[in-house]
């Protein structure tokens, strides 16, 4: 074999292992997924753990729209946050914010409305529950689950209280 067809891996001195050469995550990630959400993990270091509580109050989730890079920075930052604080054997607690005083949730609900609908909602006759609680919220949530499963059980939680 030349020079030229001599290849980079067969040129380096790399340890005979039983592991992949490959993450493999697409498959990896959801099995991970699956054990810790099996073992309650998350739960039973925040009730368990010795330590002090620390209460973690995230803002409005996405409240200029749909999902970007910005949105899982964020997240990935405040997971980052409070599991170090687990780490440190500390309770962590992450309380997700709702309210995003009347803005883009309630515009993008009125605008899906008919005009028949928005006199209905004007007058009274509708509460501004059931619709907020509708179909832009569910994406949202859809859109959450993705970037953090965890502040899903809690935003039920928060329904479940209001």
């Amino acid at each position: 074999m030349s020079a030229s067809e001599t290849s980079y891996k067969d040129t380096l001195n790399l340890l005979k292992t039983d592991f992949s050469m490959r993450a493999n995550s697409r498959q990896r990630e959801p099995e991970l997924q699956g054990f810790w959400a099996e073992l309650n993990l998350y739960n039973r270091l925040s009730r368990e753990n010795p330590g002090p509580v620390f209460t973690l109050h995230d803002g409005p989730p996405y409240a200029n729209g749909a999902l970007h890079v910005g949105h899982a920075l964020n997240k990935t930052l405040k997971d980052i946050i409070n599991k170090v604080q687990l780490m440190q054997g500390k309770k962590a607690r992450y309380i997700p914010g709702w309210d995003c005083h009347g803005l883009p949730i309630e515009l993008k609900v009125l605008q899906s409305l008919k005009a028949e609908e928005r006199r209905e909602l004007a007058d009274g006759a509708r509460g501004g529950r059931d619709v907020v609680g509708g179909e832009h919220t569910e994406i949202l949530l859809l859109e959450h689950r993705e970037v953090d499963f965890l502040a899903e059980v809690l935003i039920d939680l928060k329904r479940v209280e209001t």
